[in-house]
């Protein structure tokens, strides 16, 4: 068991907060119960499972233990409740966490889509933000999330934690303007949406085509010009309020759950 919170080992692992570390390894480190039980769901590559016997007192936790410990790849390293605690975010730790391989999706080579919904953001900024959208993206079923130019890390740890587990589940690609073209003109069949505050179509009064691409833009700047050259509709949320916008996360749910429900009822018998 290591007991030291100086380990190099330890060290190493608590680096992997740092973004440029996280890219380096091509790794990341997911804490709790829900997110490393996902992960073991999902298939994840699982480099290293860490646990803390005393703090890890459910018994599903447990489970998760016993079941990686029959697995060749994955390393288990038992560690005392001050060493977990000085890698936890949690402000009541559950006892376990695992390093785990990132998994990026290659967009270039996919052609041919016929039906689904996939979102794309543009330079989303508070990884909060996106962990809410990932999460949002596995509840309707979206193919799949596109991060665009300067988008914050989905590995990031507070993306991990609001994704609660839906990093494993919504498969995510990194695209800039050149490979977004690229991709639209291999799928012909699929249509692009925007979204902009100035924008005169109602979002609630239009008929979402399938397949669909989604296309959200930054917190501050909103949607930009080139890539909502690339749309062939611009909508808008319509609002009552004084302020002109909303959250990205709460704008990105309405929009997909709008599209959702039009879909779903399309396909009901």
């Amino acid at each position: 068991m290591i007991s030291s919170t100086s380990n190099p080992r330890i060290k190493a692992i608590r680096k992997l907060a740092d973004s440029k570390e996280r890219a380096a390894n091509n790794t990341f480190l997911a804490e709790g119960l829900r997110v490393v039980g996902q992960a073991v769901d999902s298939g994840a590559q699982i480099q290293e499972l860490l646990y803390c016997d005393e703090l890890l007192v459910s018994d599903y936790g447990r489970s998760l233990v016993e079941k990686l410990k029959v697995d060749t790849s994955v390393e288990l390293i038992e560690i005392s409740k001050e060493v977990f605690e000085s890698l936890a975010r949690k402000e009541k730790p559950q006892g376990i966490a695992a390093v785990i391989r990132q998994n990026w999706a290659e967009l270039t080579n996919l052609s041919g889509i016929k039906t689904g919904n996939w979102v794309a953001l543009e330079a989303v900024q508070n990884p909060g933000n996106l962990g809410t959208v990932l999460r949002t993206c596995d509840a309707v079923g979206a193919k799949g999330l596109i991060l665009l130019d300067y988008s914050t890390d989905p590995y990031d740890p507070a993306a991990i934690k609001a994704s609660m587990g839906a990093i494993f589940t919504v498969t995510v690609f990194k695209a800039d303007l050149p490979v977004l073209e690229r991709f639209l003109k291999q799928n012909p069949a699929m249509s692009t949406i925007g979204t902009s505050d100035k924008a005169e179509r109602d979002c609630f009064e239009f008929d979402y085509p399938d397949p669909l691409l989604l296309m959200m833009g930054s917190e501050r700047k909103g949607l930009s010009t080139p890539y909502q050259q690339l749309c062939q509709t611009m909508i808008s949320i319509p609002m009552e309020g004084d302020l002109d916008s909303l959250n990205l996360s709460v704008a990105t749910g309405v929009m997909l759950y709008q599209i959702y429900n039009q879909h779903r009822k399309k396909v009901r018998p």
